[in-house]
């Protein structure tokens, strides 16, 4: 949540926080602030959690001044949750292979275009480094659209690449978006039966080869 600081008190180290969504006033204390050293001014922005104190009363906890980083345990959180969602997804794909309702061959087809992706993301961050050959964007994106992006989504929070460039962002959860929409079309009939018919394709191609 955003609000305001409307009191503090220097020597008690409190005060109050205005939230922008309107409300009752929340109280907080010097010791959840981000920067400890540095106290508070009256009409400064601050984004913050809602917790409850030992008597059940409101009062704000990771408070972070505006224009300051988000604290350890705020990045952490986000990394987990952002790497949660590539290794449930994961989970649910195996699951549906182990099942049969898609075929298995989709199980290790994801796991393969993810490991590259990722591969992809190292390679191109050692590049941008070194000030050598990067990786085209369209590459990482037609990795990912194909359904390596569990493997680019682990590495932007790993490597910390491509996590923060916004148009990049808008791109890359497209793809992800297209690729969960397949994914849930190849467990309908028309979908399972055009994938087999890929398969078998692509396996008498190879032979003939």
């Amino acid at each position: 949540m955003k609000g305001k600081i409307t009191s503090w008190n220097d020597e008690k180290g409190f005060g109050f926080i205005a939230p922008n969504d309107g409300g009752k006033e929340i109280f907080v204390h010097i010791k959840v602030f981000n920067n400890r050293k540095k106290m508070p001014a009256i009409n400064q922005v601050v984004t913050y959690s809602v917790s409850a104190d030992k008597s059940g009363r409101p009062c704000a906890e990771k408070v972070t001044r505006a224009g300051e980083p988000l604290s350890k345990n705020r990045k952490s959180e986000r990394t987990s949750f952002a790497i949660f969602i590539p290794v449930l997804f994961v989970a649910i794909v195996s699951i549906s292979a182990l099942t049969n309702k898609v075929p298995f061959l989709v199980l290790p087809f994801y796991l393969v275009v993810s490991v590259l992706t990722f591969i992809l993301y190292a390679v191109d961050k050692s590049a941008a480094r070194n000030g050598s050959w990067r990786t085209q964007e369209s590459t990482l994106h037609l990795f990912s659209l194909v359904g390596g992006w569990p493997g680019g989504m682990i590495a932007q929070q790993t490597l910390r690449h491509k996590s923060k460039k916004q148009s990049f962002r808008v791109v890359f959860w497209g793809t992800v978006l297209l690729n969960f929409g397949a994914f849930i079309w190849l467990h309908t009939p028309d979908g399972g039966a055009a994938l087999l018919t890929f398969i078998n394709g692509a396996f008498f191609s190879a032979v003939r080869f």
